[in-house]
């Protein structure tokens, strides 16, 4: 039974239309952190700035249960951030194209002092888009607010070929990893997720 007042704590629209499919109810309060980081392993760099995020909302939001998370898009082990403008988006999506590459999405759960971090990995195919597909995507505004510049589900792009892993991993928020936690650090139960893909999906317990 959930009691305590749920927090997710990001700005994503994608992450906070993941989690509805947990049946919760929760509330949006996005932090901001200084996501600068020199760590160079993915894994511990992502965990690293979930744990960020989570401590900066278990403090503006003591009496909840805070939920967070980081994606990190690395290509031959070089992180891809998001991209400030057209020439870097059109470089990264270029760099992306016809290759496989890793996304890697922390989740960080924070509740009444206990904290608790989990990293899944998936790996992505691309296809081998055209450049006037790229185009069209930086013109739709799509790529800046993206890890890696692009968007796995978007169905006018559709940039992945393959994918092999948690596809809500690389959307933002692995929601096999949130049930998860939300029950060992919080005690929250939730219905499994709601989504057909998440039936199959690797991380599931």
């Amino acid at each position: 039974m959930q009691q305590r007042t749920l927090v997710l704590a990001s700005a994503s629209p994608r992450r906070r239309l993941l989690l509805t499919a947990l049946g919760l109810d929760f509330r949006v309060e996005p932090t901001h952190v200084d996501e600068s980081s020199e760590e160079p392993d993915p894994l511990r760099r992502a965990s690293q700035l979930a744990l960020r995020k989570a401590r900066a909302g278990g403090r503006a939001q003591p009496r909840a249960t805070v939920i967070t998370a980081d994606t990190i898009v690395v290509l031959d082990g070089r992180v891809l951030g998001k991209p400030d403008r057209a020439e870097a988006a059109a470089a990264m999506l270029g760099s992306l194209r016809a290759r496989r590459h890793e996304v890697v999405s922390a989740v960080a759960v924070a509740a009444e002092g206990r904290e608790a971090v989990e990293a899944a990995t998936t790996a992505v195919t691309m296809r081998d888009y055209g450049e006037d597909e790229i185009e069209r995507f930086i013109e739709r505004g799509e790529p800046f607010d993206k890890a890696g510049g692009y968007a796995v589900q978007d169905a006018e792009f559709a940039p992945a070929e393959s994918v092999d892993g948690c596809l809500c991993a690389v959307i933002g928020l692995p929601l096999w990893t949130v049930r998860g936690l939300l029950a060992r650090v919080a005690g929250i139960e939730t219905v499994p997720p709601a989504f057909q893909r998440c039936a199959a999906c690797p991380l599931r317990t």
